[in-house]
């Protein structure tokens, strides 16, 4: 007897793309190429992030250490709170006093991880990421802000480790996850100014926020990353479940259109509901 192939998700875009659901287990879900190579842009940095804190689990970095402008920590770097503009080595404003999305604080993140481990950090994201995940598509040798490559099923990879730490221990996720210096303001870029604008360390957190570009249903701890490629990765802990998006279109107002009604799609059908414990 046949096994019945899952429908398709209606996706109401004109442009190549690909979608992937998982739980913490394996993939539940995928349409278009699984294998077809996508800029990430900005969701980079979630998995820069799970380098950076591997790197605190073996010892080599403490969050707490002095980085970047004077004041600044490497909680405040993965926090975007570091003061930097999005781009440039200007600082905008004073540390630790609001959420100011920056490219800029990832790259010294870089730098200041490359001192301290001893590798180039994309030869160090190989040795960590690539390998503990067991990637075959991953491409790093871009900027960890915004330059990596790769595709759905590394993706979702990517995801079901965020979803069930196995490269780091369960406290320091849960504090990964949890979020950073409460309360600050800041820009959501595509979606205005957030108050609060929650980010753990290296992800960005739902909690209240509106809009946004998950779900009506999704949980306040869903977290995740999206990038102007038109790319998504969310993680949603009460649901159990993770699911990346990668497109042929730069975000826009299209991508605002569809994305929370895709992902509550998803929860429906995955997750009993959406934002519930399966």
């Amino acid at each position: 007897m046949e096994t019945e192939t899952p429908p398709e998700i209606p996706v109401d875009i004109d442009f190549a793309h690909a979608l992937g659901v998982s739980d913490t287990e394996h993939t539940l879900h995928l349409q278009g190429d699984d294998a077809q190579i996508w800029d990430l842009a900005s969701v980079s940095k979630p998995l820069a992030a799970l380098g950076a804190l591997i790197a605190v689990d073996r010892g080599l970095v403490d969050l707490d250490e002095p980085a970047g402008p004077e004041g600044a920590t490497v909680r405040h770097l993965l926090a975007h709170t570091a003061g930097y503009a999005f781009d440039g080595d200007e600082t905008v404003g004073a540390v630790g006093a609001r959420r100011i999305y920056s490219n800029t604080g990832f790259e010294v993140l870089a730098a200041h991880l490359e001192d301290a481990t001893g590798y180039d950090y994309a030869d160090w994201m190989e040795q960590t990421v690539i390998a503990g995940l067991d990637l075959t598509d991953l491409e790093v040798a871009g900027s960890p802000a915004a330059g990596y490559r790769g595709s759905i099923r590394d993706l979702l990879a990517v995801g079901r480790e965020l979803l069930a730490p196995t490269l780091i221990p369960e406290g320091l996720w849960r504090e990964a996850t949890t979020v950073q210096f409460p309360g600050l303001a800041g820009i959501l870029p595509g979606y205005g100014r957030q108050k609060p604008n929650d980010w753990g360390l290296g992800f960005e957190i739902r909690g209240a926020k509106d809009p946004h570009w998950t779900g009506a249903h999704s949980s306040p701890e869903t977290f995740g990353h999206f990038g102007q490629s038109g790319s998504f990765l969310w993680v949603d802990p009460a649901a159990g479940l993770t699911a990346a998006f990668l497109g042929a279109q730069p975000f826009g107002p299209e991508h605002v259109r569809i994305w929370p009604g895709l992902t509550d799609q998803v929860l429906e059908r995955w997750g009993n509901g959406g934002g519930t414990a399966r």
